[in-house]
């Protein structure tokens, strides 16, 4: 992943932005016409990221996940915690098991490269940075977001300088290379669906290069052994 990364961020980032000239925001009927399964199912979904909040400190922090994240994971000493189900294309068998509804539509969804629940705690904010490439979209679906005195959602997602409230149940379909922070300013844990999904209507060339930095990623994954249980 850490290669990947690298290599992506350091070298190509110039390729993608070349050839496609979309927006922060896009619209989800286009690049991601599935979305409509997981937003249905949000309760569902909910539920299942709510079962895993008895044994939250089990789950990552995004650091020990991948340690170039450091400073966006550990910034302000609070945590921000990542439930894995999918990275790059590999399904990590104990994780999928234990949220059935959620793994049954991310099985019938090959389009979404990664997936993940999001557990951002109290005052954590993560300041401004851009994603790796172009490659995939950003999804987010807000499952549990606390809210402020005055009923506003009281986290706070910004992309490119613009703000958004996203509450329970909505959901938003971002380019993260874009500038994007994140900041909760309530005293309770925030939970969040987070999903990488492949970028449709790129170039053939750009399609198949976006495929080799997902099985260049994956390749990373394994070697490196970021999760120590098995792959479904």
């Amino acid at each position: 992943m850490s290669l990947a990364y690298r290599l992506v961020r350091s070298t190509m980032t110039g390729v993608y932005n070349a050839f496609l000239k979309t927006p922060p925001v896009l619209e989800m009927a286009e690049f991601f016409p599935d979305a409509p399964q997981f937003t249905e199912n949000w309760k569902d979904i909910r539920a299942e990221a709510m079962a895993l909040c008895d044994e939250i400190n089990a789950i990552p922090k995004f650091h020990e996940l991948m340690p170039e994240q450091y400073q966006l994971s550990a910034f302000g000493e609070k945590e921000w915690r990542m439930f894995v189900l999918r990275a790059y294309d590999l399904d990590i068998e104990e994780n999928m098991s234990k949220c059935p509804q959620l793994a049954a539509l991310l099985r019938a969804n090959p389009q979404i490269k990664s997936a993940s629940f999001s557990f951002l705690a109290p005052g954590k904010q993560v300041p401004t940075h851009t994603g790796p490439f172009r490659g995939i979209t950003r999804f987010y679906m807000g499952l549990q977001v606390p809210l402020l005195n005055n009923g506003e959602p009281g986290v706070t997602l910004t992309i490119a300088d613009k703000p958004y409230r996203i509450a329970n149940g909505e959901s938003l379909l971002w380019d993260d290379t874009y500038p994007h922070s994140v900041r909760n300013d309530t005293d309770q844990w925030r939970i969040a669906l987070l999903m990488d999904v492949f970028r449709e209507q790129m170039p053939g060339p750009l399609t198949a290069f976006s495929n080799g930095i997902i099985n260049l990623a994956k390749l990373s994954i394994r070697w490196r052994k970021v999760f120590p249980k098995d792959f479904a």
